[in-house]
């Protein structure tokens, strides 16, 4: 069984990230430059190089958890879906204990005000202000009566983010300064943060890294826009950015034209799963009810590479002692994966060159990525 970590461990802190997959534009060039498989491109923005973490990769939105986000000055704003349980939100699946368990990392609420937002609901306000502050996005929508399906049969079509208002740089300015002014924008735009369209997709914890004190867990949502919204980048913390389609990702990362870190190659991976936006939409809203699986990636070093395993491997273990250190073998890499049957790892060549290998059932309605291993013209 899985026991809390010690008191003096490294920080950890909560974060919350989320993927936004566009369909194709309406009209224009930009609309056949995508292959008829893969009706959907993923925004990636490229971190500033003097970043703390993860300087100059290429990640999805996301940022850590501010006490703002908690708030429970959003209440009236939410009203009237500030109801119990969950907002509005899909049912919550049944709580179960998972490895690691890790201590409360909340971030500190001022004047006594703990937890005024359910956990769910405060990351997906955290997410959607971070798109927002790095990338000038808005995932918002008009406060009033939420449109529900005519029948069980017909689902909600993919979202449409809210136009950017004229002040935006003075706003994203103030956000960025202070995170509570993010609610005084809703409050601007007569509008809330649209948590009902960020659907449950991972949860990432940093692995143990020598050198590196703060840790991160990481809530990883879905959201399927109907058009790409335009992006303004904060040339701060977000210097550049794109929107490419899975296969293109890979295919910009292996070229060494931009950096994955391993989730995000493993997302990227397993999002070519699906054919179009609808299809990726549809698994979303089916997908509920199964909640998110939430991973720690043990590292196992290898005498030349790298191996993150995942849970279900035949290597990974259950043991808190791997929250702060890592596996290490005297075998290549080569030598660990042909004496592997039961595998669910990536495989870190070089530092643009991953291979994917699952071979385990995926749980539920979850999917993972297919095989994926490199031509060997690459090593």
């Amino acid at each position: 069984m899985s026991k809390p970590l010690k008191p003096d461990l490294r920080v950890w802190r909560k974060a919350a990230t989320v993927v936004l997959a566009a369909g194709r534009k309406s009209s224009g060039a930009a609309a056949s430059s995508l292959p008829p498989t893969e009706g959907f491109r993923l925004l990636l923005l490229r971190r500033s190089m003097g970043q703390g973490f993860l300087p100059g990769a290429h990640v999805f939105p996301g940022g850590v958890l501010d006490a703002a986000d908690r708030s429970a000055d959003w209440l009236h704003l939410f009203a009237p879906h500030h109801l119990a349980p969950r907002f509005g939100l899909s049912p919550a699946t049944p709580q179960r204990l998972t490895f690691p368990v890790l201590p409360d990392s909340r971030p500190e609420v001022e004047n006594g005000d703990a937890a005024a937002l359910p956990d769910d609901v405060a990351m997906r306000i955290c997410a959607i202000r971070e798109a927002f502050e790095e990338a000038g996005v808005l995932l918002l929508r008009t406060r009033g009566p939420r449109q529900i399906p005519e029948s069980q049969d017909s689902d909600p079509e993919p979202d449409c983010s809210l136009e950017p208002p004229p002040d935006v740089s003075t706003w994203r300015a103030r956000v960025r300064g202070d995170a509570r002014h993010f609610l005084d924008l809703c409050a601007h735009l007569d509008c809330t943060p649209n948590i009902w369209a960020l659907h449950d997709w991972s949860g990432w914890l940093t692995p143990f890294i020598p050198e590196k004190r703060h840790r991160f867990d990481t809530n990883f949502y879905l959201c399927c826009l109907r058009e790409p919204p335009p992006i303004q980048p904060d040339l701060a913390e977000v210097v550049d950015c794109q929107w490419s389609s899975p296969s293109e990702a890979t295919k910009s990362f292996l070229s060494e034209e931009i950096w994955l870190a391993p989730p995000q190659f493993y997302e990227i991976r397993r999002l070519e799963n699906f054919a179009s936006l609808s299809n990726l939409h549809k698994f979303c809203l089916e997908h509920a009810s199964e909640g998110a699986e939430r991973w720690l990636p043990i590292i196992c070093v290898t005498a030349d590479g790298m191996v993150f395993l995942y849970p279900g491997d035949e290597l990974y273990l259950e043991d808190s002692d791997f929250l702060e250190k890592v596996l290490s073998t005297e075998k290549k890499t080569e030598e660990i994966m042909k004496e592997g049957k039961k595998l669910h790892r990536l495989v870190q060549h070089s530092r643009h060159l991953y291979s994917i290998h699952v071979t385990i059932q995926s749980k539920g309605k979850h999917i993972y990525p297919k095989n994926y291993v490199v031509n060997k013209s690459h090593l």
